[in-house]
């Protein structure tokens, strides 16, 4: 029988929870710490062993997750970590900044332990199911060491050595969801602001939306190549819609979504004889 990894786990919100039982129920042995310790019964009456100080819970295990809610309580619990026998590895498993995440990295390196960054997008009831998918960054050999049990967590995906690649990921994938519903949250805000049945525009909506996830594979074969064809409007035609759109959201709750920027780039690239250009040329 094989003998399982002993983990710990720093954080007993929603997602330490989680991933708490999903390891107990795995046959691991999980060393919880937790800011406020009361918050541990349940996970302790679960089988959970409690750590008395953060260092001990992660001297207690060669993998220990943060998953804390965000890099500051990450840099607070290890600033609170002493030195680490080599083979150690510290995942830290929150949403923040790069920068946030190669000084995450910095730090877990003077401790003398391996760093991964993980980003996870998904609700705290389906990691615990099993159903998540976490990205991962940082030491390869850390991540390879360690996937049997990653894996008992959730899919993985490893997204580079750069420590601050799963939080690039993370935050983009963030940003598309982000773009894509203030955006139609603007045009909903618009028209009816206009007076016009929102129900019947947001069935024009949908097709618009549609439009750019069809378009996905053809855009990136765009950005990846460096060509940018003017498809359905050139440069020169898209910069007079945005034009339109910036006047039509002046004084907009929710803004002009930064068409002034895309305007000031497209009327630069026009002005260096690109204005024949398909809109991907904007990040060309």
């Amino acid at each position: 029988m094989a003998v399982m990894e002993r983990v710990t786990v720093v954080g007993a919100g929603a997602i330490g929870s989680a991933l708490t039982r999903r390891l107990l129920a795995g046959g691991h042995e999980v060393v919880v710490w937790n800011r406020t310790a009361g918050r541990l019964t349940g996970l302790v009456d679960a089988g959970a062993r409690p750590a008395p100080t953060v260092g001990d819970a992660v001297s207690s295990s060669p993998l220990t997750l943060l998953a804390v809610k965000d890099y500051g309580a990450v840099r607070d619990c290890l600033s609170q970590v002493g030195p680490q026998p080599s083979g150690r590895t510290i995942v830290a498993m929150c949403t923040g900044t790069p920068a946030e995440a190669r000084q995450a990295a910095e730090q877990v390196a003077r401790l003398g332990a391996d760093y991964l960054d993980a980003g996870n997008q998904a609700s705290p009831e389906a990691v615990g199911a099993g159903l998540a998918t976490v990205l991962y960054s940082g030491s390869r050999s850390a991540y390879e060491r360690h996937l049997p049990t990653l894996e008992q967590v959730s899919a993985t995906r490893f997204v580079g050595a750069a420590p601050d690649a799963a939080a690039v990921w993370d935050l983009a994938l963030f940003g598309v969801w982000y773009d894509a519903q203030l955006g139609l949250l603007r045009a909903l805000d618009t028209v009816r602001a206009a007076g016009i049945d929102v129900a019947e525009f947001a069935k024009g909506a949908a097709t618009q939306l549609g439009h750019v996830v069809a378009a996905v594979d053809g855009t990136l074969a765009e950005v990846r190549q460096g060509s940018y064809p003017p498809g359905p409007a050139d440069l020169t035609e898209h910069l007079m819609v945005i034009r339109h759109l910036v006047e039509l959201r002046t004084g907009r709750p929710l803004g002009d979504g930064g068409l002034p920027e895309v305007a000031a780039r497209l009327d630069a690239l026009i002005a260096d004889g690109r204005g024949g250009e398909g809109l991907t040329a904007t990040v060309g």
